[in-house]
């Protein structure tokens, strides 16, 4: 598996498209307490949010489309994303341990009503050390927040 970096300059806005479908494919097949609506909703903020994060990481498959990234700020992993149909393949696993050990990753936020998420997690040494009642928005999703 090849983790490669994506500068800032390089996320053209075909490659931001392909990364939010991967997003979307994820969060439809991980996040399944939010509706359809709330999904659309937050899918118009991702392209922004994947090409202001620092340090970008993507996996391609053979044929050079994306099928997994992930995002870090400040030791802080911001966002790590698997298409469905590649999870279960260790591809998250290679991307964390890329980020713990290239990128100083450090602690992360986990939406509680994610628990095969909290599990990864936690799987990779992270401990919850902070709870929300809601997410960074506002709205009624408990946030875990998780510390190495």
């Amino acid at each position: 598996m090849n983790i490669v970096s994506i500068c800032k300059n390089k996320r053209t806005n075909k490659l931001l498209a392909q990364l939010t479908q991967v997003w979307e494919n994820s969060v439809k097949a991980t996040h399944l307490f939010l509706s359809e609506s709330e999904i659309e909703n937050i899918k118009q903020y991702v392209p922004q949010a994947i090409k202001e994060v620092h340090s970008l990481m993507i996996v391609k498959n053979r044929s050079g489309i994306p099928i997994a990234f992930m995002g870090v700020e400040n030791n802080r992993l911001e966002m790590l994303f698997v298409g469905a149909q590649e999870r279960k393949k260790g591809i998250g696993t290679e991307l964390i341990q890329y980020g713990i050990e290239k990128l100083s990753v450090n602690n992360l936020t986990v939406n509680e009503q994610n628990p095969e998420a909290r599990k990864f997690y936690e799987s990779r040494g992270f401990q919850v050390y902070k709870r929300t009642q809601t997410d960074e928005q506002g709205n009624p999703y408990p946030l875990l927040y998780m510390k190495l």
